[in-house]
C-alpha cells in the first residue's frame, strides 16, 4: 500500500454477459484513496460507477485485479472475512437509505456496533450521540416510516459513520432528496469527513457536488481519468 493509503484498487476488471457477447464494464481500474481525502467519481448513466463502488466495498467481485483496504485484500477470502473488513473499515451511504423499517432510528444506527458484538449500552450511547450530531436527537425512537426523506438520509449517514470507518463509499447520497435536504446531507458528510478524518468517495452525476471534492475522476469506456 502507498503511504497514507486507505484503499488501493489495482487492475480491476469486471465483465457481464449480454446474450452471446461479453460487455467489459471496467477495464483495468487503478485507484488510490488517501486518509481524509474526498474523491468524486462521475460518468454517464451505465458507465459502471455503481459497479466500481460495489467492488471497492466488497459487495461484488472483480473478474481480474485486486482491492486492498488498509493493506488487506478485500477479495479472495471467505464471505465472513470480507464482511469483517467491511464492518471495520468501510461505511456505505446509498441514494435510498436502506434503513430497516421495523427498527427505530437509534436501533438502525447502533446496528453495525451490535454486529461487532459491542456492549448494547455502549452501542446505543454512541448511536444517540451521533444522531444528535446530525440533528436527530429528538427522533431517536422514530421508525423510518415516521421520518422525512431528509431525516432518513441523515440517519443513514450516522449509521455509516457509527463505526468511525476509514472510508465512506456513497452512491448518489443526495439523489433522492430535494435541493435543501440534499445540501444539508452533503454538508454533514463533508463536516464529518474532516472531523473524523474519514476518506470519502462519492459517486454522483451532479457536477456541483463533484467540484467540492479534492479530486474528480471520470469513468469513461471502462477507465478512470482525472477531470481536467
Amino acid at each position: 500500500m502507498s503511504e497514507n493509503a486507505v484503499l488501493e484498487c489495482r487492475g480491476v476488471v469486471r465483465r457481464f454477459a449480454e446474450g452471446s457477447s461479453v460487455l467489459e464494464v471496467l477495464r483495468g481500474i487503478d485507484l488510490t484513496i488517501h486518509t481524509a481525502e474526498r474523491v468524486a467519481i462521475i460518468g454517464t448513466s451505465g458507465s459502471g460507477k455503481t459497479t466500481l463502488l460495489q467492488i471497492l466495498g466488497g459487495l461484488d467481485d472483480p473478474d481480474d485485479g485486486a482491492v486492498f483496504v488498509d493493506g488487506q485484500p478485500m477479495h479472495g477470502g471467505s464471505e465472513t472475512a470480507k464482511g469483517d473488513l467491511r464492518n471495520r473499515y468501510i461505511g456505505f451511504v446509498y441514494q435510498f437509505h436502506h434503513l430497516l423499517p421495523e427498527f427505530t432510528a437509534e436501533e438502525n444506527v447502533a446496528m453495525p456496533l451490535l454486529i461487532r458484538r459491542e456492549a448494547k449500552s455502549a452501542a446505543f450511547d454512541q448511536a444517540r450521540a451521533l444522531l444528535g450530531r446530525v440533528g436527530l436527537g429528538d427522533r431517536l425512537t422514530h421508525k423510518p416510516g415516521e421520518l422525512s426523506g431528509g431525516e432518513r438520509q441523515r440517519a443513514a449517514v450516522a449509521r455509516a459513520l457509527i463505526t468511525r470507518p476509514q472510508l465512506v463509499l456513497a452512491d448518489e447520497p443526495t439523489g433522492n432528496l430535494d435541493a435543501g435536504n440534499g445540501e444539508h446531507v452533503l454538508q454533514l458528510m463533508l463536516e464529518l469527513n474532516q472531523e473524523l478524518r474519514t476518506s470519502l468517495v462519492i459517486v454522483t452525476h451532479d457536477q456541483s457536488i463533484a467540484e467540492r471534492m479534492d479530486r474528480v475522476l471520470v469513468l469513461e469506456d471502462g477507465r478512470l481519468h482525472s477531470q481536467g
